[in-house]
């Protein structure tokens, strides 16, 4: 293990950091759960080595020039101010001028090079777990809170970024110029260099007993940072609701706790990275009050001149400035360490939902499907047992049921929302686990009870899935939708803009838009979860006219609430506690007065009672 953590060394130009950031590592025994992380975040830096390479040589320019302007100090003393040397006094100013130029050349060079490659870095990474996430199952996002993957996404990659681009430039540069600098101080006088070199050691000690406490701060404040963008995305999002009920001192009060603990976390955060930099002072303190005494009684006693004696002070105050910054620069890799570990928790979780080694394509047109002693299992719990359906082409299948029974259950297990716990389920023949992800879910078309709508403009909600379709595609599919002339009657029409989840629109609207946007993908197979369940009475007339359009010819499975709207179906199943009791048409499965008959007795119980109030409320 020491020996591969050497060869990293040297064959990265990030040896200087990795040789820190290890030893770190070792001292803390987490190196095996953090060390292909730290190798894939070097991969990175490695692919951006051009840029690394000449921002090394404008690091290598600042710590020149920092050194030469501690090496002028003897000529300037020397030679200016007690030899009264005018050729000098003309050449060290010009000489100055153009160290300061360069210094300042490198430091803007070196300054962008590595932003550059900061910002790239965080981009690709940034970018890789938003594809992750995307690609992860349903069965994740249930488990996740939605703000806290955000500030995944936001705040501790961006956290990353500062530890690249600091922690990277802070040990190059500061590298150089106390190599430059050591050199100096050993060429002006290398007794006393010796025995400046003596606190060195001891001035390490805080870097790294700080550095341990900021990580594990460092890592409570992500975690309650990203606990506050989640509660920040539920009360914004259901503001409706908070307003509803008055509560808003109640998630007043709520912010200002979490907002409270944040700060706390933060402070302790502050004294731990404070504290070293004081300490690192006091102990370098020391050395430059030895190297005075030591130094000055040698000028006293003619073994040295004033002007070696303060160029070699000068070149000592400078090395210990990138020796104080390590402090900083590592607070920084212990903060990029713990918001990593976050970012790949995600980036490394594997999908429950595997494509196939030579997964097939599915043909287009009309499919069948099959369920051959289905069982699912989820959090523990059999949800659905030994479940057997087949289910023709073109067929339309109702499931329906109390709540809780199983049925979305079931129908998320055709596109693979979920997978089986045991049995199969069998388009055309095919298992669907063998059948490529991407070709599966191509032929299906969902309505869901809640309409599911973005940000964007009505064509472009309508065209989702479907980003090639012509502008008379979308319309004739919002005309099927029974949704052309509501569009019609906005602003902009197709280009209006509709709000977040469709925030603009009634819900029958917004049911209509998903109808249409099901209908332009032109699946067919489709699922309808109790897709009017929500809508008032003259809304559901309208969405399921719309949906005998979408259903014709297609392979489908309908999730109903009020019962009366699916005499329709070829075949009704009755799914009670995950199995399927009765099966048949409606008038048969009234007949039999079983499970079907309770509920439909229930559903139309309710209404007549609702109808005798409206009658008695009208009499008054």
């Amino acid at each position: 293990m020491g020996y591969q953590l050497a060869r990293l060394r040297r064959t990265t130009t990030l040896g200087t950091l990795a040789h820190f950031v290890s030893n770190l590592i070792m001292r803390k025994k987490i190196l095996p759960t953090i060390k292909d992380r730290h190798k894939r975040l070097l991969a990175l830096v490695k692919e951006h080595r051009f840029k690394l390479f000449l921002a090394m040589l404008c690091m290598m320019v600042i710590a020149a020039a920092t050194s030469a302007t501690a090496f002028l100090v003897k000529p300037a003393l020397d030679d200016i101010f007690f030899n009264k040397d005018s050729r000098m006094l003309v050449l060290i100013p010009i000489v100055v001028i153009l160290i300061y130029f360069l210094r300042g050349l490198g430091m803007y060079s070196q300054d962008y090079l590595m932003n550059y490659v900061g910002e790239s870095i965080i981009r690709q990474l940034r970018d890789s777990l938003y594809d992750h996430i995307q690609d992860l199952p349903i069965s994740f996002f249930h488990k996740e809170k939605t703000g806290v993957l955000m500030s995944r996404i936001t705040n501790d990659v961006n956290v990353i970024k500062t530890m690249v681009s600091t922690a990277v430039t802070g040990s190059l540069k500061d590298g150089f110029t106390m190599v430059g600098l050591t050199i100096v101080i050993f060429y002006r006088d290398w007794k006393m260099a010796l025995l400046a070199f003596i606190v060195l050691p001891i001035a390490f000690i805080p870097v790294v007993e700080f550095g341990r406490r900021v990580r594990r701060i460092s890592t409570g404040c992500q975690e309650s940072m990203a606990n506050m963008n989640s509660f920040l995305h539920e009360t914004f999002s259901g503001n409706k609701i908070v307003k509803a009920f008055g509560m808003e001192s109640y998630e007043k009060k709520r912010f200002h706790e979490k907002s409270f603990n944040l700060f706390k976390l933060e402070m302790k955060s502050v004294i731990a990275r404070s504290l070293s930099s004081p300490i690192m002072e006091f102990l370098g303190g020391l050395g430059i009050a030895f190297i005075i005494w030591y130094g000055g009684s040698k000028v006293i006693s003619g073994a040295s001149t004033p002007g070696t004696f303060f160029s070699f002070m000068a070149a000592v105050i400078m090395l210990y400035d990138p020796v104080k910054k390590l402090s900083g620069l590592n607070n920084a890799v212990q903060q990029g360490l713990a918001a990593s570990d976050r970012v790949f928790d995600i980036i490394e979780k594997e999908s429950e939902i595997k494509e196939h080694a030579n997964p097939v394509k599915l043909r287009t047109g009309p499919h069948s499907v099959s369920f051959r002693n289905v069982f699912f299992k989820y959090n523990d719990v059999m949800i659905l047992k030994d479940i057997n359906q087949e289910v023709k082409k073109g067929e339309i299948l109702a499931l329906a049921g109390m709540s809780g029974g199983g049925k979305t259950s079931l129908v998320n297990l055709i596109p693979r929302f979920y997978d089986v716990s045991k049995g199969a389920i069998l388009i055309d023949g095919i298992d669907i686990r063998k059948i490529a992800i991407s070709s599966l879910r191509k032929e299906i078309a969902i309505v869901t009870q809640e309409p599911i709508l973005f940000n964007d403009t009505v064509r472009n909600n309508i065209a989702y899935g479907n980003k090639d379709a012509s502008y008379e595609d979308i319309e004739n599919s919002a005309r099927a939708a029974y949704a052309y002339d509501f569009i019609q009657g906005f602003p902009n029409k197709f280009e209006t803009t509709i709000g977040e989840l469709g925030s603009r629109l009634s819900g029958g609207e917004k049911q209509r838009i998903c109808i249409a946007r099901a209908l332009l993908k032109d699946a067919p197979i489709l699922i309808l979860d109790e897709a009017t369940s929500s809508l008032d009475t003259e809304s559901e007339m309208l969405v399921q006219k719309a949906l005998e359009n979408l259903m014709r010819g297609r392979t489908t499975f309908v999730i109903a609430h009020r019962l009366s709207t699916i005499d329709y179906a070829d075949r009704i199943i009755v799914v009670v506690d995950g199995h399927i009791v009765e099966e048949g048409k409606q008038e048969e499965l009234i007949a039999r007065q079983g499970e079907y008959y309770k509920l439909y007795s229930m559903q139309f119980s309710n209404n007549m009672d609702k109808g005798n109030y409206l009658a008695t409320d009208l009499h008054r």
